[in-house]
């Protein structure tokens, strides 16, 4: 369930991404680019339109949020780090000397063919 939920916040949110670009702004946005279809639907009646699917998707947004929090998984067998008791400190092992190179093989005599 909660991965159906995280799935369903992120589309929401690249829905309203795509919606909030389209918007017609003081500047026209990219809303100024559908001016054909403002002309046949009616200007008001398309920024209508689009301002309720932003809102619905802005709530649709936070819902997926809050409830995503409830169906998360949540690590019931490992320990919290806040919780677990730290073990005294204790100093650093002094470092060993590098150990003595070992002594190269003696040659080994050839075998005998018989």
């Amino acid at each position: 369930m909660y991965s159906v939920l995280v799935i369903l916040a992120v589309i929401t949110a690249v829905l309203l991404t795509l919606l909030v670009l389209i918007q017609e702004s003081k500047g026209g946005g990219l809303a100024s680019n559908f001016a054909s279809s403002n002309q046949i639907m009616g200007v008001r009646k398309t920024t209508d339109v689009v301002e309720k699917a932003t809102w619905t998707l802005a709530a649709c947004l936070v819902v997926f949020s809050v409830a995503s929090i409830f169906f998360a998984p949540t690590g019931k067998d490992s320990t919290s780090v806040v919780t677990t008791a730290k073990p005294a400190a204790t100093a650093p092992a002094a470092p060993q000397a590098p150990a003595a190179p070992a002594a190269p093989a003696a040659p080994q005599a050839p075998a005998a063919n018989n």
